[in-house]
């Protein structure tokens, strides 16, 4: 028995697009609250923005790819032949 495979469509782009832009609005209000609380000082803001927000948006697109339906697995892929 074959299972049926389904393609994203333009609904799940832009829950993609709607999730990351939330992803990154969370992240950097969180960022900013601890900056102005002096939880975080100057240099270890800096390096939380330039060093670990980008880590966190790949895991934040990682895991709304595989909730939208992007991830691909083994069967999706094709012999190369020259």
């Amino acid at each position: 028995m074959t299972t049926l495979k389904r393609t994203p469509g333009p609904a799940a782009r832009s829950a993609f697009r709607l999730g990351m832009l939330a992803a990154a609005v969370v992240g950097l209000t969180i960022l900013g609250a601890c900056y102005m609380q002096n939880v975080l000082t100057t240099t270890t803001a800096l390096y939380v923005l330039f060093a670990l927000f980008p880590i966190y948006l790949v895991l934040a697109a990682s895991v709304l790819s595989v909730w939208l339906g992007y991830d691909k697995d083994v069967t999706d892929l094709r012999p190369v032949y020259r």
